[in-house]
């Protein structure tokens, strides 16, 4: 067994994005002491799918009673809005609609409707008269209000954990990529792109749009693949036209909310995204491609499984890509007064969904153990809005594996499991 002087570290994370930052806060919160390090390949912390989102913090509304997902940001929301309050980061509160536009939507508002009381959640039922009380320009024949929904800068809550971990002691290390991983009876080794390594006692695994490929470079099978989806994004010339946050009616059978109308902090209003397949797991661009990535995506039997089982789905949404008036007339749904002239791009994100074999989108949010390591394997949307329960789920996960090399924490607050 290795001596404590030995390990660099007692837990290593590696992900600089809102999730592996929160996971890293929540060790130094549960167990102040801890040598954490932080390992981000990017120069900066929130460089990918934390800091290319609608900034929405959700409310849950969506998610099915007792997922993580309804869990986690039922009560990841209040905490989220509280950290701000905390710590002066730009948020509001400001509700939002769901509106249905056709008959055919009703059915699936109303069953939203009775899954967000059963989450405890104010939402109220509303009439077209009523839509125009809270937007003015916004058609519909029915809608609800989630008055717990709101927005914020998740990139400054994701540099306000970074600097919570150093100011504890931890260490945030940029422009450190992970090439390869060694795990050994007494932990994990890890080597940087640079030639550096790192020994720790638990492996975190918080690397999003690669988190797949860190499972098998420690040498597990993930069971599932990183699909990257790419979402475009417009920004509206006539932000007057928009109060808050305005919804269409998701389609349960996808994970993806539809194109949305979001006000943000800066009173800017963006629309989006739609979800077309990315030629690249950073694939920000239509013309973005990786052939080795683009390979892999391809020859995972769960790509052509959904592009099978969904390929009107996914050829609505490539229309509305390649065609912005396509795109205009999927807005004009919800804001009729909207055209091609009043959209102007705006940067795509790229979301990381995990894929099975058989071709099932992973719905929920999938976190799993592994000898001296924790593996996040899908968190995608709505995370970032999650980030402080699921911190302390993989933060309570990483300290029972770190105990098990017979490591004790210097000191544990009472009140939490670790």
């Amino acid at each position: 067994m290795m001596t404590h002087a030995a390990y660099d570290c007692d837990v290593l994370v590696i992900g600089g994005g809102i999730v592996g930052l929160s996971t890293a806060y929540a060790i130094t919160r549960t167990a102040p002491g801890t040598r954490i390090t932080v390992l981000e390949k990017e120069w900066g912390p929130a460089r990918h799918q934390t800091g290319r989102n609608s900034g929405v913090i959700h409310s849950g509304i969506y998610y099915p009673p007792g997922s993580l997902k309804a869990r986690y940001a039922v009560r990841g929301s209040a905490e989220l809005v509280e950290f701000c309050r905390e710590h002066g980061i730009a948020h509001a509160v400001t509700g939002k609609l769901i509106v249905a536009t056709d008959s055919g939507e009703l059915p699936r508002l109303h069953a939203l409707v009775q899954r967000g009381r059963k989450h405890g959640l104010p939402v109220r039922e509303l009439g077209p008269a009523q839509i125009a009380e809270y937007e003015p320009r916004v058609r519909g024949l029915a809608a609800i209000r989630v008055g717990t929904t709101g927005v914020c800068d998740f990139t400054a809550v994701t540099a306000r954990f970074a600097a919570e971990v150093t100011a504890s002691g931890g260490q945030v290390r940029y422009g450190a990529e992970v090439v390869a991983v060694d795990r050994r009876p007494w932990g994990v080794a890890v080597r940087t792109a640079d030639g550096q390594v790192v020994r720790a006692r638990v492996l975190v695994n918080c690397a999003g749009l690669y988190s797949d490929r860190v499972v098998r470079l420690a040498g597990d099978d993930p069971g599932a693949r990183i699909v990257p989806f790419r979402g475009e994004y417009y920004e509206l010339a006539r932000p007057e036209l928009v109060r808050g946050l305005v919804y269409p009616v998701p389609d349960p059978a996808f994970p993806f909310l539809g194109v949305h109308l979001t006000r943000g902090v800066d009173g800017t209003v963006h629309i989006g995204p739609n979800a077309v397949p990315a030629l690249a797991r950073e694939g920000y661009g239509r013309t973005a491609v990786r052939p080795g990535e683009l390979a892999g995506t391809l020859a995972w039997p769960g790509s052509w499984h959904l592009a099978r089982r969904h390929w009107r789905y996914g050829a609505g949404e490539l229309h509305r890509s390649l065609s912005k008036s396509a795109f205009t007339r999927a807005v004009q749904r919800l804001l009729p007064e909207v055209t091609e002239a009043d959209l102007r791009p705006s940067p795509a994100g790229v979301r990381a969904q995990a894929v099975l074999r058989d071709g099932t989108l992973v719905d929920d949010f999938l976190i799993r153990d592994a000898p001296h390591t924790v593996h996040v394997l899908n968190a995608p949307s709505p995370a970032a809005t999650a980030s402080l329960p699921i911190g302390r789920e993989v933060a309570r996960r990483a300290l029972l594996r770190a105990r098990a090399t017979g490591w004790t924490p210097p000191a544990v607050e009472s009140g939490h499991c670790v």
